[in-house]
């Protein structure tokens, strides 16, 4: 099943296997992509990954993770942003881009983080801004101006970022979310301020393109969010026009999770069973067999693969071989096809 085709909406992907958003930290303060990441997301389309969903991509200035994170916050970045998208597509990969705000997780210096609370992320970080009613409305169209931009650009998919402790996930979970207005508090409060970025982001993303969201199913606290929470966050914010799920968890609290392989798919048939999406599961996920396993036995419906990538770009067809299953090669890599 790793290869059979799946169709999102009027979208079809070759094969279940998607390159997880992994950020480079190669762009200048400009956020303009480089070569560098022409060159790298190519070698994966190439390599056979059916659905290449690009780096955290800031929606704001102030929302990057880092002073070198790719930017779509201002249309003199689409024209870089445009030339990974058509290349990767020429070589049958389908693309997406991860659109995210990185709230008080953001380290660029001269840049005023903000946040739902005004609460560190950890002893060595920065006290962020609590945000105003105005910065959300502000964040809210940074996404919806983004997303337009993704229209020009040329993306298949837009996966909204709702994992890892940045902005949207700060305002869905207790653990930073300590607000005491109409995004704070009960769970269809912290929801509102995703719900609101979905309903803007479909205001102008077409219809007929799916929409993915990313989201931290474990928080590992126990006061914090864990699987059935975020089922039913999703489940508050589905019918905005969200259309699959990234399963992910961890990041919103510096607690290093207990990894192991396929650790984190158990979260991802919790939110696939109680929300009636399908759903991306990933997460030290190396083996071919452990991937079609998942599939067969619909825990998951797609696989996300993040460092064994960047080990090994062409995994798919190394994969393919253990699998058994013949799949097309690139035209001038057929003499080193894995024989029988």
């Amino acid at each position: 099943m790793l290869f059979n085709s799946i169709k999102l909406k009027d979208l079809e992907v070759k094969n279940r296997i998607v390159m997880a958003p992994m950020c480079m930290y190669t762009a200048e303060d400009d956020g303009i992509a480089k070569e560098w990441h022409q060159i790298h997301y190519a070698t994966r389309a190439i390599g056979g990954v059916g659905l290449i969903i690009q780096e955290a991509t800031a929606v704001e200035s102030r929302g990057r993770i880092s002073a070198n994170d790719l930017g779509i916050w201002e249309d003199s970045q689409i024209e870089g942003l445009k030339k990974i998208v058509d290349t990767c597509k020429s070589y049958g990969a389908r693309m997406g881009i991860q659109l995210g705000h990185a709230g008080r997780k953001c380290e660029a210096e001269n840049e005023a983080i903000i946040a739902p609370s005004p609460i560190a992320f950890d002893d060595d970080s920065r006290v962020p801004n609590e945000m105003t009613k105005e910065d959300i409305k502000t964040v809210i169209n940074a996404f919806k101006d983004a997303a337009r931009r993704c229209v020009e650009v040329g993306y298949d998919i837009i996966e909204i970022h709702g994992a890892h402790g940045y902005l949207i996930n700060q305002f869905l979970s207790p653990l930073t979310n300590k607000r005491n207005d109409e995004y704070g508090g009960a769970l269809e409060n912290r929801a509102r301020f995703l719900k609101e970025i979905v309903h803007a982001v479909r205001e102008v993303w077409p219809t007929d393109k799916p929409l993915m969201l990313r989201v931290t199913a474990e928080d590992y606290v126990e006061e914090g969010n864990h699987p059935k929470d975020l089922a039913e966050i999703i489940n508050l914010a589905k019918d905005e026009g969200i259309d699959i799920i990234d399963v992910s968890s961890g990041g919103v609290v510096s607690i290093v999770p207990k990894a192991f392989q396929g650790y984190q798919t158990k979260f991802a048939e919790i939110i696939k069973a109680k929300t009636n999406l399908p759903v991306v599961t990933g997460g030290l996920i190396i083996d071919p067999n452990m991937a079609e396993e998942i599939l067969k036995n619909e825990r998951g419906d797609m696989i996300f693969l993040g460092r064994v990538l960047l080990r090994n770009p062409y995994w798919p067809l190394y994969a393919a071989h253990q699998l058994k299953d013949d799949i097309e090669w690139p035209l001038q890599y057929e003499r080193g096809k894995y024989r029988k």
